[in-house]
């Protein structure tokens, strides 16, 4: 079981702190071209690389105690191509894509309810005229059982009971025609 609490905030020292700063404005004009170079021109994501970097060079203590100007450009340039490189391989990058120009919205599909109503009201005549009354009445024109019953001349009981075995027999009729499965 893991622990869902956050974790502790982390500390820098004084001397860490200054260090930082001299190393962010050292090296992030650079690290930000280079990584510039490496997403193609992607501002935002190169910004972002550039920030988790610098951030796991704040975590890296022992970058911080043997800080070299050469060796810690040369750190963080490979810290930030390692994370271009995961971000390409991951799968949200190979399923997504950026685009200056938005697709134009799809147009409603006419053809499908026409088709749909055809394949109905085809499964509907197949029905005997009983059923048909039934469910035609009760889900096309919204009528209650009872009044169903009180225009059909017969017993509400009926009335449930063919609309019970109307809905079945519709159900198979749309499956032989593909419909519903």
């Amino acid at each position: 079981m893991t622990d869902s609490s956050p974790e502790p905030r982390q500390t820098v020292d004084p001397a860490n702190a200054e260090l930082l700063k001299v190393i962010h404005d050292e090296h992030g004009p650079a690290l930000n071209r280079f990584v510039l170079r490496l997403t193609r021109g992607d501002r935002e994501f190169a910004e972002d690389v550039v920030q988790e970097s610098l951030l796991r060079l704040w975590q890296n203590e022992t970058i911080l105690t043997t800080y070299s100007q050469d060796s810690t450009r040369a750190w963080l340039h490979t810290v930030a191509r390692n994370l271009v490189i995961d971000d390409r391989r991951s799968s949200r990058y190979k399923r997504e894509f950026q685009t200056d120009v938005v697709p134009e919205r799809s147009a409603p599909d006419i053809f499908g309810p026409a088709v749909d109503k055809w394949v109905v009201s085809d499964a509907l005549r197949s029905l005997s005229p009983e059923h048909r009354t039934v469910l035609v009445r009760a889900h096309y024109l919204g009528q209650t059982a009872v009044e169903i019953a009180h225009h059909e001349g017969i017993p509400p009981g009926t009335v449930k009971s063919r609309l019970h075995y109307a809905l079945r027999a519709l159900r198979v009729a749309l499956e032989e025609r593909g419909v519903v499965k």
